[in-house]
């Protein structure tokens, strides 16, 4: 389920004439009405005459503009392919323009199953950019279809650099392909369609997974759960034939310092439950699952980068259908840790399996507490499509607002407005599970924190990301983002771990 093609990712010098490949990258720049090839390999010559052809084209070197030229003397790649950056100046290009420059490329491969980058690259936070990029591209779901693409997949790359021969060049490497398979991973299980990835065949995935890495997993199945009092679970998955699943993954080293816990929303399929959600759109919430995804292939990650730091995933899966026996409006569930929660609208399910994911998680006394959700429509109204809101505790949002900027992903703090908390009072429960619509992106989140735990009187320092938008692409792609799942929030969940572990 989880098989996104692996890739082998190296770095050469300057000197490309004998490399082979099936394709050579380059990067345009356009000033005005003059097109440039930034960091041109090739003798002044051939880059001029190059230069000329791309203009006589209309060649504007736009992001994610690529042109395809025949190959030339000076290397033994097949065919030319030029991809715009999308500044004028090569000073305007920054690591993360750098790096969707690569993916775009990486994206829109033609016919290649080895490439060289020769991309502007002149230092080790360069090429990195470009690793990741290329291994956040390269990526294909065909899993379902009766014919394969003939086209293959890029398998080996070739960053051409003027610091080839450093020695920090192999982690880097290392990193960037383990991040791009966590983030491929990632979206593989958002994109599987629900008949195949349901709570059960989630759960065993990730231990299938699991076998050739440092992780404990544990699959808390029906029974268990109603054993333990899981109400949210319980109550989300009991109109589905698909019973639900907590699964819990631990990265443990022995001399970790901290601990964090991830908690991620696994909604496999999202009808609203007995408030049924209109059909237009609705077979896009298979995706409901993103944040679940999201946190087994952080901890994975994190597991094989082999960082210092405890990390704890808990997947909440369940699939919300209407059923005989699934939860009506004014039901009252009995969540993990005893409090109780009136449903108004079985739509707002979510926060509910959330609820006992982050009750189960505070039992451990973890550092911090993150968990991410495809939680609220208020998302991506508030913030768009490709912006993620963080709430919480100040200093963890914050940290997390500075990674996902440093990464390359779109993150905002958003406030917890104390006016918000009385909306979900509820007249026959300890709470009701919606609450003021306006602002409902943090009414959601206002609702989650009542389950975070105390250690020693103090509430557990927690951050909610609601990533609603960003998870799953309906529009075109971009950069080195697919259409369908994204995988968004991997790599600044997997940079928050370093950072914590860096800190010890």
């Amino acid at each position: 389920m989880i098989n996104s093609s692996d890739l082998t990712l190296s770095a050469i010098g300057t000197d490309i004439k004998r490399k082979s490949a099936d394709a050579l990258i380059l990067g345009v720049l356009k000033n005005g009405d003059k097109v440039s090839i930034a960091a041109s390999p090739f003798a002044a010559d051939t880059t001029t005459s190059l230069e000329q052809s791309l203009s006589a084209l209309g060649v504007a070197g736009k992001a994610d503009e690529i042109t395809a030229l025949p190959g030339v003397d000076g290397t033994k790649a097949k065919v030319l392919q030029f991809i715009g950056l999308g500044v004028d100046e090569l000073a305007d290009l920054t690591e993360e323009k750098l790096r969707r420059a690569a993916g775009s490329a990486a994206r829109q491969l033609s016919n290649a199953k080895s490439a060289i980058f020769a991309l502007p690259a002149d230092s080790v936070e360069r090429v990195a950019a470009v690793a990741e990029g290329i291994a956040l591209g390269s990526y294909r779901y065909e899993n379902h279809r009766s014919k394969k693409s003939e086209k293959p997949v890029l398998a080996e790359a070739q960053i051409v650099t003027s610091v080839a021969t450093s020695k920090d060049l192999p982690a880097v490497l290392k990193r960037a392909a383990i991040l791009g398979r966590a983030v491929r991973g990632t979206r593989d299980l958002i994109n599987a369609p629900a008949n195949v990835l349901y709570p059960e065949s989630f759960a065993a995935a990730v231990k299938d997974y699991s076998k050739s890495l440092p992780l404990k997993v544990t699959i808390f199945d029906e029974k268990r759960l109603a054993k333990d009092g899981f109400g949210g679970l319980i109550g989300v998955g009991g109109g589905s034939a698909r019973q639900p699943r907590m699964v819990k993954v631990e990265y443990a080293p022995s001399k970790a310092a901290k601990h964090i816990a991830l908690i991620g929303k696994g909604i496999t399929f999202d009808t609203g439950g007995t408030s049924l959600k209109p059909a237009a759109g609705m077979h896009a919430m298979k995706s409901d699952m993103s944040g679940a995804a999201a946190v087994f292939q952080t901890v994975a990650a994190v597991a094989e980068l082999g960082l210092n730091v405890k990390v704890t995933a808990w997947l909440c899966l369940a699939e919300n259908m209407p059923g005989g026996a699934s939860t009506r409006p004014g039901d009252v569930l009995t969540m993990f840790g005893g409090k109780t929660v009136e449903v108004l609208n079985t739509d707002a399910e979510g926060r509910l399996v959330m609820a006992d994911g982050l009750a189960a998680a505070s039992l451990e006394k973890p550092d911090v507490m993150i968990d991410i959700a495809t939680l609220t429509g208020a998302q991506m109204l508030a913030l768009g499509l490709r912006t993620a809101g963080v709430m919480g505790d100040k200093q963890v949002t914050s940290d997390l607002v500075a990674v996902s900027d440093k990464v390359g992903e779109l993150a905002w703090a958003m406030p917890l407005p104390e006016e918000l908390r009385p909306s979900i009072e509820s007249q026959v429960a300890d709470l009701a599970n919606i609450g003021e619509r306006m602002g409902g992106m943090m009414t959601a989140a206002v609702f989650l924190e009542e389950f975070v735990g105390e250690v020693d009187g103090k509430k557990i320092p927690w951050a909610h990301i609601d990533f609603a938008g960003p998870a799953f692409n309906e529009g075109s792609a971009w950069g080195y983002t697919p259409k369908n799942g994204t995988g968004s929030q991997v790599r600044t969940l997997v940079a928050y771990a370093e950072q914590v572990a860096a800190a010890n």
